[in-house]
Protein backbone atom coordinates (compact mmCIF):
# COMPACT_ATOMS: atom_id res chain seq x y z
CA UNK A 1 0.00 0.00 0.00
CA UNK A 2 0.88 3.88 -0.63
CA UNK A 3 1.44 6.13 2.53
CA UNK A 4 -1.90 7.33 3.18
CA UNK A 5 -3.23 10.61 4.25
CA UNK A 6 -4.92 10.98 7.84
CA UNK A 7 -7.43 12.81 8.47
CA UNK A 8 -8.66 13.30 11.99
CA UNK A 9 -12.50 14.22 12.37
CA UNK A 10 -13.26 13.44 15.96
CA UNK A 11 -13.29 17.01 17.04
CA UNK A 12 -16.03 17.44 14.66
CA UNK A 13 -18.03 13.66 14.01
CA UNK A 14 -16.66 12.47 17.19
CA UNK A 15 -18.41 14.77 19.15
CA UNK A 16 -21.33 16.24 17.23
CA UNK A 17 -23.54 13.54 18.99
CA UNK A 18 -22.74 13.90 22.55
CA UNK A 19 -25.25 15.07 24.62
CA UNK A 20 -22.67 17.07 27.07
CA UNK A 21 -21.28 20.28 25.46
CA UNK A 22 -17.59 19.72 25.72
CA UNK A 23 -15.71 22.84 26.92
CA UNK A 24 -13.81 24.80 24.27
CA UNK A 25 -10.14 24.55 26.30
CA UNK A 26 -10.96 20.68 26.62
CA UNK A 27 -11.20 20.89 22.72
CA UNK A 28 -8.47 22.93 22.04
CA UNK A 29 -6.05 20.91 24.12
CA UNK A 30 -7.63 17.50 22.25
CA UNK A 31 -6.82 19.16 18.81
CA UNK A 32 -3.32 20.62 19.62
CA UNK A 33 -2.14 17.19 20.35
CA UNK A 34 -3.70 15.46 17.74
CA UNK A 35 -2.25 17.63 15.42
CA UNK A 36 1.28 17.68 16.72
CA UNK A 37 1.05 13.86 16.78
CA UNK A 38 2.00 14.07 13.25
CA UNK A 39 -2.02 13.47 11.60
CA UNK A 40 -2.08 15.69 8.05
CA UNK A 41 -5.53 17.02 8.87
CA UNK A 42 -7.61 17.47 11.67
CA UNK A 43 -11.46 18.99 11.38
CA UNK A 44 -11.98 20.69 13.90
CA UNK A 45 -15.82 21.61 13.87
CA UNK A 46 -18.91 22.70 11.71
CA UNK A 47 -20.45 25.94 10.81
CA UNK A 48 -23.99 25.22 11.77
CA UNK A 49 -26.96 26.33 14.18
CA UNK A 50 -25.30 26.38 17.78
CA UNK A 51 -29.19 25.95 18.84
CA UNK A 52 -28.92 22.80 16.58
CA UNK A 53 -25.80 21.34 17.54
CA UNK A 54 -24.62 22.70 20.82
CA UNK A 55 -21.30 21.04 20.51
CA UNK A 56 -20.53 23.08 17.38
CA UNK A 57 -21.36 26.57 18.80
CA UNK A 58 -17.38 27.21 19.57
CA UNK A 59 -16.24 26.63 16.14
CA UNK A 60 -15.63 29.87 15.36
CA UNK A 61 -13.89 30.74 18.41
CA UNK A 62 -11.65 27.69 18.09
CA UNK A 63 -10.89 28.58 14.74
CA UNK A 64 -10.02 32.46 15.83
CA UNK A 65 -7.55 31.09 19.02
CA UNK A 66 -5.97 28.22 16.49
CA UNK A 67 -5.57 30.34 13.29
CA UNK A 68 -3.11 32.16 15.78
CA UNK A 69 -0.68 29.09 16.20
CA UNK A 70 1.45 27.19 14.03
CA UNK A 71 0.67 23.50 13.77
CA UNK A 72 1.63 20.52 11.72
CA UNK A 73 -1.73 19.36 10.68
CA UNK A 74 -4.24 21.60 8.47
CA UNK A 75 -7.36 22.41 9.88
CA UNK A 76 -10.50 22.08 8.67
CA UNK A 77 -14.06 22.91 8.96
CA UNK A 78 -17.38 21.62 7.85
CA UNK A 79 -19.61 23.95 6.04
CA UNK A 80 -23.22 23.30 5.12
CA UNK A 81 -25.00 26.21 3.55
CA UNK A 82 -24.13 29.74 2.48
CA UNK A 83 -24.25 31.75 5.71
CA UNK A 84 -21.86 28.69 7.25
CA UNK A 85 -19.06 29.36 4.06
CA UNK A 86 -19.34 32.97 5.46
CA UNK A 87 -18.78 32.39 8.98
CA UNK A 88 -15.75 29.50 7.80
CA UNK A 89 -14.02 32.62 5.30
CA UNK A 90 -14.39 35.06 8.35
CA UNK A 91 -12.60 32.68 10.72
CA UNK A 92 -10.02 31.52 8.42
CA UNK A 93 -10.64 27.76 7.89
CA UNK A 94 -8.29 26.73 5.43
CA UNK A 95 -10.07 23.50 4.20
CA UNK A 96 -13.73 23.86 3.48
CA UNK A 97 -15.35 20.24 3.85
CA UNK A 98 -18.67 20.12 2.37
CA UNK A 99 -21.06 17.63 0.90
CA UNK A 100 -24.21 16.43 -0.50
CA UNK A 101 -25.85 13.35 0.22
CA UNK A 102 -26.50 10.38 -2.23
CA UNK A 103 -29.84 9.15 -0.25
CA UNK A 104 -32.71 11.76 -1.05
CA UNK A 105 -34.24 10.93 2.61
CA UNK A 106 -30.86 11.90 4.72
CA UNK A 107 -30.39 14.36 2.47
CA UNK A 108 -33.58 16.28 3.85
CA UNK A 109 -33.07 14.79 7.27
CA UNK A 110 -29.68 16.66 7.48
CA UNK A 111 -29.90 19.88 5.61
CA UNK A 112 -33.97 20.51 4.62
CA UNK A 113 -32.90 20.10 0.97
CA UNK A 114 -33.79 17.62 -1.62
CA UNK A 115 -29.93 15.82 -3.49
CA UNK A 116 -30.70 18.21 -6.83
CA UNK A 117 -31.29 21.12 -4.84
CA UNK A 118 -28.27 20.25 -2.28
CA UNK A 119 -25.75 19.50 -5.25
CA UNK A 120 -26.30 23.06 -6.73
CA UNK A 121 -25.72 24.96 -3.64
CA UNK A 122 -22.92 23.07 -2.83
CA UNK A 123 -21.20 23.01 -5.64
CA UNK A 124 -21.40 26.50 -6.07
CA UNK A 125 -20.43 27.38 -2.31
CA UNK A 126 -17.32 24.98 -3.06
CA UNK A 127 -16.63 27.17 -6.14
CA UNK A 128 -16.69 30.06 -4.21
CA UNK A 129 -14.58 28.52 -1.50
CA UNK A 130 -12.17 27.65 -4.01
CA UNK A 131 -12.50 31.75 -5.62
CA UNK A 132 -12.00 32.68 -1.80
CA UNK A 133 -8.31 31.03 -2.37
CA UNK A 134 -9.37 28.05 -0.23
CA UNK A 135 -8.92 24.50 0.17
CA UNK A 136 -11.76 22.71 -0.66
CA UNK A 137 -13.23 18.50 -0.37
CA UNK A 138 -16.41 18.04 -1.13
CA UNK A 139 -18.23 14.68 -0.23
CA UNK A 140 -20.92 12.07 -0.90
CA UNK A 141 -22.67 11.36 1.96
CA UNK A 142 -24.31 8.06 1.96
CA UNK A 143 -22.28 7.19 -0.86
CA UNK A 144 -22.67 3.00 0.37
CA UNK A 145 -26.33 3.06 1.67
CA UNK A 146 -28.73 4.53 3.68
CA UNK A 147 -30.14 3.53 7.14
CA UNK A 148 -33.44 4.67 6.08
CA UNK A 149 -33.77 3.85 2.13
CA UNK A 150 -31.20 0.93 2.62
CA UNK A 151 -29.51 0.25 -0.79
CA UNK A 152 -28.65 3.54 -2.72
CA UNK A 153 -27.98 3.00 -6.58
CA UNK A 154 -24.19 3.78 -7.55
CA UNK A 155 -24.87 5.40 -10.47
CA UNK A 156 -26.27 7.84 -8.67
CA UNK A 157 -23.07 7.96 -6.41
CA UNK A 158 -20.80 8.23 -9.25
CA UNK A 159 -23.27 10.69 -11.25
CA UNK A 160 -23.00 13.41 -7.93
CA UNK A 161 -19.11 12.37 -8.14
CA UNK A 162 -18.87 13.47 -11.90
CA UNK A 163 -20.79 16.74 -11.29
CA UNK A 164 -18.01 17.24 -8.55
CA UNK A 165 -15.56 16.56 -11.34
CA UNK A 166 -17.34 18.20 -14.00
CA UNK A 167 -17.04 21.93 -11.62
CA UNK A 168 -13.27 21.26 -11.01
CA UNK A 169 -13.74 19.84 -7.74
CA UNK A 170 -11.23 17.08 -7.47
CA UNK A 171 -10.83 16.63 -3.82
CA UNK A 172 -13.63 14.16 -3.11
CA UNK A 173 -14.88 12.04 0.41
CA UNK A 174 -16.85 8.97 -0.01
CA UNK A 175 -18.53 8.83 2.83
CA UNK A 176 -20.32 5.74 4.71
CA UNK A 177 -22.76 7.66 6.60
CA UNK A 178 -24.81 4.64 7.51
CA UNK A 179 -21.71 2.20 7.73
CA UNK A 180 -23.52 -0.18 5.18
CA UNK A 181 -20.87 -0.61 3.05
CA UNK A 182 -18.36 -3.60 2.05
CA UNK A 183 -15.02 -3.76 0.95
CA UNK A 184 -15.28 -4.62 -2.63
CA UNK A 185 -17.87 -2.01 -2.87
CA UNK A 186 -15.62 0.43 -1.23
CA UNK A 187 -12.88 -0.75 -3.73
CA UNK A 188 -15.06 -0.08 -6.85
CA UNK A 189 -16.53 2.96 -5.78
CA UNK A 190 -12.24 4.46 -4.91
CA UNK A 191 -11.24 2.91 -7.85
CA UNK A 192 -14.13 4.25 -10.25
CA UNK A 193 -14.15 8.03 -9.18
CA UNK A 194 -10.05 7.47 -10.12
CA UNK A 195 -11.08 6.26 -13.23
CA UNK A 196 -12.93 9.44 -14.17
CA UNK A 197 -10.50 11.79 -13.03
CA UNK A 198 -7.32 9.84 -12.69
CA UNK A 199 -5.33 13.35 -10.72
CA UNK A 200 -8.60 13.40 -8.26
CA UNK A 201 -7.73 12.98 -4.31
CA UNK A 202 -10.30 10.69 -3.00
CA UNK A 203 -11.02 10.44 0.51
CA UNK A 204 -12.88 7.59 2.36
CA UNK A 205 -14.99 8.64 5.57
CA UNK A 206 -15.78 4.80 6.98
CA UNK A 207 -18.34 4.42 9.82
CA UNK A 208 -17.90 1.28 11.46
CA UNK A 209 -21.49 0.23 12.48
CA UNK A 210 -21.54 -3.10 11.24
CA UNK A 211 -17.70 -4.01 12.23
CA UNK A 212 -16.91 -4.29 8.63
CA UNK A 213 -14.63 -0.28 9.21
CA UNK A 214 -11.57 -1.34 9.13
CA UNK A 215 -11.63 -3.97 6.35
CA UNK A 216 -13.69 -0.99 4.64
CA UNK A 217 -10.79 1.10 5.18
CA UNK A 218 -7.78 -1.32 4.10
CA UNK A 219 -9.87 -1.80 0.29
CA UNK A 220 -10.43 2.17 0.03
CA UNK A 221 -6.08 2.35 0.60
CA UNK A 222 -5.60 -0.89 -2.03
CA UNK A 223 -8.24 1.06 -4.77
CA UNK A 224 -5.94 4.05 -4.43
CA UNK A 225 -7.68 6.34 -1.70
CA UNK A 226 -5.60 10.14 -1.26
CA UNK A 227 -7.05 9.79 2.68
CA UNK A 228 -8.94 7.99 5.41
CA UNK A 229 -11.27 10.13 7.87
CA UNK A 230 -11.13 8.84 11.33
CA UNK A 231 -11.78 9.64 14.79
CA UNK A 232 -10.04 9.29 18.33
CA UNK A 233 -11.18 6.45 20.28
CA UNK A 234 -13.49 5.50 17.14
CA UNK A 235 -16.36 7.91 18.64
CA UNK A 236 -18.69 9.56 16.14
CA UNK A 237 -21.90 9.35 14.23
CA UNK A 238 -24.33 11.09 12.53
CA UNK A 239 -27.16 12.21 14.59
CA UNK A 240 -29.31 12.27 11.45
CA UNK A 241 -29.03 9.18 10.20
CA UNK A 242 -31.30 5.81 11.62
CA UNK A 243 -28.39 3.80 13.49
CA UNK A 244 -25.54 5.89 14.77
CA UNK A 245 -22.00 4.56 15.21
CA UNK A 246 -18.36 5.36 15.48
CA UNK A 247 -15.97 6.00 12.85
CA UNK A 248 -12.77 3.75 12.33
CA UNK A 249 -10.41 4.94 15.85
CA UNK A 250 -7.59 6.78 14.63
CA UNK A 251 -5.24 4.95 16.78
CA UNK A 252 -6.16 1.47 15.72
CA UNK A 253 -5.58 2.73 11.91
CA UNK A 254 -2.12 4.40 12.74
CA UNK A 255 -1.04 0.93 14.74
CA UNK A 256 -2.02 -1.02 11.58
CA UNK A 257 0.09 1.07 9.32
CA UNK A 258 2.44 0.89 11.43
CA UNK A 259 2.89 -2.45 12.02
CA UNK A 260 3.25 -2.88 7.93
CA UNK A 261 5.87 -0.08 8.59
CA UNK A 262 4.04 2.80 7.06
CA UNK A 263 3.27 6.28 8.86
CA UNK A 264 5.49 5.80 11.33
CA UNK A 265 6.23 9.59 11.37
CA UNK A 266 3.05 9.69 13.32
CA UNK A 267 3.44 9.75 17.57
CA UNK A 268 0.86 6.85 18.03
CA UNK A 269 1.32 6.86 21.81
CA UNK A 270 0.25 10.63 22.17
CA UNK A 271 -3.12 9.03 19.43
CA UNK A 272 -3.23 6.68 22.46
CA UNK A 273 -3.23 9.40 25.23
CA UNK A 274 -5.78 11.58 23.68
CA UNK A 275 -8.32 8.54 23.20
CA UNK A 276 -8.11 7.74 26.78
CA UNK A 277 -8.56 11.27 28.08
CA UNK A 278 -11.69 11.54 25.25
CA UNK A 279 -12.87 8.47 27.29
CA UNK A 280 -11.99 9.99 30.43
CA UNK A 281 -14.07 12.73 30.24
CA UNK A 282 -17.03 11.27 28.38
CA UNK A 283 -17.30 8.91 31.23
CA UNK A 284 -17.49 5.55 28.76
CA UNK A 285 -15.58 3.22 27.02
CA UNK A 286 -15.15 4.09 23.19
CA UNK A 287 -15.44 1.75 20.15
CA UNK A 288 -11.13 1.90 19.68
CA UNK A 289 -9.55 -1.04 20.65
CA UNK A 290 -5.71 0.25 20.48
CA UNK A 291 -6.02 2.90 23.04
CA UNK A 292 -7.70 -0.24 25.89
CA UNK A 293 -5.10 -2.88 24.58
CA UNK A 294 -2.11 -1.19 24.18
CA UNK A 295 -0.18 -1.47 20.78
CA UNK A 296 1.70 -4.20 19.54
CA UNK A 297 5.66 -2.16 19.61
CA UNK A 298 8.12 -3.79 17.40
CA UNK A 299 10.07 -4.95 20.56
CA UNK A 300 7.45 -6.84 21.22
CA UNK A 301 7.74 -8.98 17.96
CA UNK A 302 11.05 -9.90 18.36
Amino acid sequence: MHPIRIHEVGPRDGLQAEAAVVPTEVKLDWIRRVAEAGVDLVQVGSFVRGDRLPQMADTDDLFRILGKESHHALFSALVLNERGLERALEAGVPLLCMGVSASETHSRKNTGMGTEEATRRIIAIALAGKQAGRKVQVSVQSAFGCGFEGAIDETRVMGLAAAYLEAGLTSISLADTAGHAHPGQVHRYVRRVRELSPGAEVTAHIHDTYGLGMANVYAAVDAGAWAIETSFGGLGGCPFTRVAAGNVATEDLVHGLQRAGQRLDIDLSALVAVAKDVARHLGRDLPGRVYKTGPILAKDLA
